[in-house]
């Protein structure tokens, strides 16, 4: 036996093919559907139904869907990688329906900076921030608007995805200056602020 076969390489992990790596098992998960929810699979996506409202979820027609004991079940058709992601992502949004119709969802923004304030206009919300004029904006249908004090707007509904493009809409409207504390932030959001450039020399 040649030496070179007697070496033995420490360390280095066996290499496995692209095939046989273990993918996302999300997808396998059955979704229990909670007392009070009712789950139809229409044409291309469910209804969900709950105490809350209705969220009509549609999913890729490369996933087959079905309610069965109580539950839902998301089926792939292959072991390609493709299906394996649809697999996990039509899972994940049919859940995220579920929770939206029995629970809601929220989203809540800050206002930082001196002068900056919120005020209720009806169904939306009127932003003095820093501009020459002011901003209204106003949710879609489902969403609800609500202003706490003159610098906190909350943002609820049924469907997640509808929630966070409302929220980011909204701080959009004047992102937070990384230099000044002044902006529209997510409640808990964490900011680096930025020195600066005077800041930095004087710092030298």
């Amino acid at each position: 036996m040649s030496g070179n076969e007697n070496m033995v390489s420490v360390g280095v992990a066996e290499r496995v093919p692209p095939a046989e790596r273990p993918l996302s098992r999300i997808g396998r998960q059955p979704i229990p559907i909670p007392d009070g929810v009712t789950v139809a699979v229409i044409y291309g996506g469910v209804t969900v139904t709950g105490p809350r409202g209705t969220v009509i979820q549609k999913y890729h027609p490369e996933v087959n869907v079905k309610v069965a004991d109580g539950s839902v079940i998301v089926e792939r058709y292959t072991e390609r990688k493709f299906h394996h992601s649809l697999h996990g992502l039509t899972r994940s949004l049919i859940a995220n329906a579920i929770i939206g119709v029995t629970d809601g969802y929220s989203r809540t923004l800050e206002l930082m900076g001196v002068g900056y304030r919120v005020q209720q206009n009806g169904e939306g919300i009127t932003l003095s921030v820093g501009y020459s004029h002011t901003v209204e904006v106003f949710p879609d249908d489902g969403l609800t608007m609500r202003v706490e004090g003159n610098n906190r707007v909350h943002i609820s509904g049924v469907d997640k995805q509808k929630v966070g493009q409302l929220a980011a809409k909204v701080r959009r409207v004047r992102p937070p200056n990384r230099y000044k504390e002044k902006g529209i932030r997510y409640q808990g959001e964490v900011l680096r602020l930025k020195p600066g450039k005077a800041a930095a020399r004087r710092a030298v």
